[in-house]
C-alpha cells in the first residue's frame, strides 16, 4: 500500500531494511534455542564486512571490550553490538548495510549519557584517530554505567 506524504511515494520497507528485520528474527530464533556464542557471531559478521568497515568494526570492538568488559558482545540486525543486561547499549552499523556513505557507532536510549539539552546518540565514522577513541570509549563507559 502507498502513501503519499509531502509529494513522495512510501513503498514500505527497501530491500536492506528487509534484509536487517530477517537478521534480527534469526538472531531471535537462535537466542532462544540456546545454541549461539554471541561473540562469535559478531565476529563472524565483522569478516563478512568490506575492508573499510571491517577496520572500523574491528577497531570498535577492541574500544568497547577494553572500556567496558562488562558489555556483553552479541549481533544485532546482523551488526557488532554491545548488551548490558540484555539490553543493547551501543552499536556499530556498517556503511554498506544501507549503502550509506559512512559507518555508524551509536547509543541506544542511554540515559546516563543524557547531560543537558542534548547529547550524543550516534557518530557517523569514516576513520578513528586516538582522539575519537578515546572520546567513544569514555561515552562507552558512561552509558554503561561505569563512570
Amino acid at each position: 500500500m502507498s502513501k503519499e506524504k509531502a509529494g513522495t511515494t512510501y513503498e514500505g520497507f527497501d530491500e536492506a531494511e528487509r534484509a536487517a528485520m530477517k537478521e534480527r528474527a534469526k538472531e531471535l530464533k537462535k537466542s532462544k534455542s540456546g545454541k549461539r556464542d554471541p561473540e562469535a557471531e559478531v565476529f563472524e559478521k565483522i569478516a563478512e564486512m568490506p575492508e573499510s568497515d571491517r577496520v572500523l568494526a574491528e577497531q570498535i570492538h577492541a574500544l568497547v571490550r577494553s572500556a567496558a568488559p562488562e558489555l556483553a558482545p552479541r549481533t544485532w540486525y546482523g551488526q557488532p553490538a554491545y548488551a548490558k543486561d540484555g539490553k543493547v547499549i551501543c552499536f556499530f552499523q556498517a556503511a554498506a548495510k544501507f549503502g550509506t556513505e559512512y559507518a555508524t557507532f551509536g547509543f541506544n536510549e542511554a540515559p546516563l549519557l543524557d547531560n543537558g539539552t542534548m547529547w550524543p546518540t550516534a557518530f557517523g565514522l569514516r576513520e578513528l584517530t586516538p582522539a575519537d577513541e578515546e572520546l567513544l570509549a569514555t561515552l562507552v563507559r558512561k552509558a554503561a554505567g561505569l563512570s
